[in-house]
């Protein structure tokens, strides 16, 4: 018999199990790097929508990109003899504070909503082929009724479903902004609805694929898989800014239409082709617990037991079964429930997540450290602009240095925090060499163009490292603490929290330095370096906790290994 190709063998040596959760590692990777991809464009453009340009010797403004052909306003003189040939109303002296506006309005409305989402899972209490019976009604008209409880929304929607939508719409709403260009809108008011909306939308996607993740891969090297996934971040980032800069001095429009486009048709391909838990293709839940994979069996669905209607029901739904007279113990059906555990647990509430040890802790931090981390985002390429005196395409292409310096950031963290197994000591560690950081950054990148680069990768790492590590392994981690038992549904509730919290910082942070920076951008890495310090003093307790007791930060006696 002929030897098989090294190609084929390769193939054949991972298991169907190991294939589907590589499937699902790359799908959700790249369906959260298009929403990143998205929200680039507006840091982009903003050195379009505000922009100067020379007066010719005969009077007559020359416009530096087809942007300008369409300012209503007469240009006012500068002191250096520049003429503002900016899009209106961001053509103004407080044009700063109108561009911070804008990012304001996007992340606070991402911000009230991820606390409002929760859990965006809907889990039948039947498999296919049982009885539809009036039990099960009205368990689903309990969950949804429920999921209004505890200030958060438990939309109990299959993750296909709730992700599938919140790409469509956010695709929509970031290609209408660049529409504004080219039916030539230059209400402020029409800008501000269309981030508030996309920001509330977008908030479909980090729950979901950190849900999604977390149901495919186990705690083992959870910090280095999550720090490569997280990469997705700077990924996108990347390819936003490289994106909107190919048309942002030709067609600004456009740089808002195609990475909307781009979110839409990730939408398309989530909706056919995620899949949210490996029970649903009866693949082993934990790589480590079954080494033997997925079943190659015919049967989709993994056993499920089934247990009485009436002792699977909680007092509220016996009541409401018994209000009509009849007795709950005489049906004829039962109720299924999944096999695995946690599975028919009632989702966590806001206070009760909120109680789990470390969850306050890490959003605190996470606020400053995001608010740090969404000002870069938003306002970089500008800066570069005035500092370096760079065209905006080139400053845009320049700033995605940061977010390369974020990737091995990501990954850096979640390795250490694996070797050392302390996740707050890895993330106060990097916080301290941050403001440093920030502090010589804004010092030397005056220097010239290679100054700025080395400081923006070194930059990036530092500030895109604790971020992606509280962000990801930290909200696995406690989403999975030992306290809850086994409950399955807390994993996205605390994650929305931990993400929300973080949300509001980064809401903050934008807002903070188009207010800042007309003073000097010096004073905007003042504010950074004491949102930094900020951050790492809500970690002081923990840290004291995991150097005095190993592994109890996040709960666990033995934390990030495999039992």
């Amino acid at each position: 018999m002929a030897q098989l190709p090294p190609g084929i063998r390769f193939i054949v040596s991972f298991s169907r199990d190991q294939w589907y959760r590589a499937f699902i590692f790359i799908l959700t990777f790249l369906l959260y790097a298009s929403f990143h991809l998205s929200r680039k464009p507006i840091s982009i453009v903003k050195g379009e929508l505000h922009s100067y340009c020379t007066a010719s010797n005969d009077g007559k403004v020359r416009f530096s990109s087809q942007s300008q052909k369409a300012r209503d306003a007469p240009a006012y003189q500068l002191p250096d003899n520049g003429t503002d040939c900016g899009w209106a109303p961001f053509d103004q002296e407080n044009y700063q504070q109108l561009l911070g506006a804008l990012d304001y309005s996007f992340l606070c409305a991402y911000a009230v909503g991820m606390y409002l989402r929760g859990e965006a899972r809907w889990e039948p209490t039947h498999a296919p082929g049982v009885l539809l019976t009036r039990q099960t009604v009205l368990r689903w008209l309990l969950l949804a009724r429920g999921s209004m409880h505890g200030g958060i929304i438990g939309e109990r929607l299959p993750i296909r479903y709730y992700l599938t939508f919140g790409m469509l719409a956010s695709g929509a709403f970031t290609a209408l902004f660049g529409v504004g260009y080219f039916y030539n809108i230059h209400s402020f008011g029409f800008y501000v609805i269309t981030q508030i909306i996309n920001g509330l939308v977008q908030t479909t996607g980090w729950p979901s694929v950190v849900t999604c993740l977390g149901n495919w891969f186990g705690k083992g090297r959870r910090g280095l898989i999550m720090g490569v996934w997280n990469s997705h971040t700077s990924v996108g980032n990347i390819l936003g800014s490289l994106i909107a800069g190919y048309w942002v001095s030709t067609c600004w429009g456009l740089s808002f239409i195609v990475p909307g486009a781009i979110v839409a048709a990730m939408g398309i391909l989530c909706f056919l082709f995620l899949i949210e838990h490996p029970k649903d293709i009866a693949c082993s839940s934990s790589p480590a617990m079954h080494p033997r994979g997925c079943e190659n069996g015919a049967h989709r669905f993994r056993p499920q037991k089934p247990v009485p209607a009436e002792k699977s029901l909680d007092p509220e739904m016996q009541r409401l079964l018994l209000s009509d007279g009849k007795h709950s113990g005489h049906q004829n059906h039962v109720v299924i429930l999944p096999a695995d555990g946690g599975g028919g647990m009632a989702a966590i509430s806001f206070t009760g997540a909120l109680k789990i040890p470390g969850v306050i802790e890490f959003s605190l931090c996470l606020l400053f450290a995001k608010l740090v981390s969404y000002t870069f985002l938003f306002w970089l390429p500008l800066y570069i602009t005035n500092v370096d005196h760079l065209d905006v395409k080139k400053a845009g292409e320049l700033s995605t240095l940061f977010d390369v310096g974020g990737i091995f950031g990501g990954i850096l963290a979640g390795v250490i925090s694996d070797r050392l197994e302390k996740r707050a000591s890895t993330c106060g560690l990097m916080l301290l060499l941050a403001a440093p950081t920030l502090y010589t950054f804004s010092s030397i990148s005056k220097m010239g163009l290679e100054a700025t680069i080395a400081m923006l990768l070194l930059s990036g790492a530092l500030v895109s490292g604790p971020y992606a590590l509280i962000t990801t392994a930290v909200s696995a981690d406690l989403g999975t603490h030992k306290s809850l038992k086994g409950n399955s549904h807390a994993l996205a509730t605390v994650t929305a929290i931990i993400d929300g919290t973080g949300s509001v910082g980064a809401a903050l942070g934008p807002l903070l330095a188009g207010l800042i920076s007309p003073s000097g951008w010096n004073n905007v890495f003042y504010m950074l370096m004491f949102a930094d310090a900020c951050a790492l003093l809500f970690l002081i307790r923990l840290i004291h906790k995991e150097l005095s007791c190993p592994g109890s930060a996040t709960g666990d006696q033995v934390p990030f290994k495999e039992h």
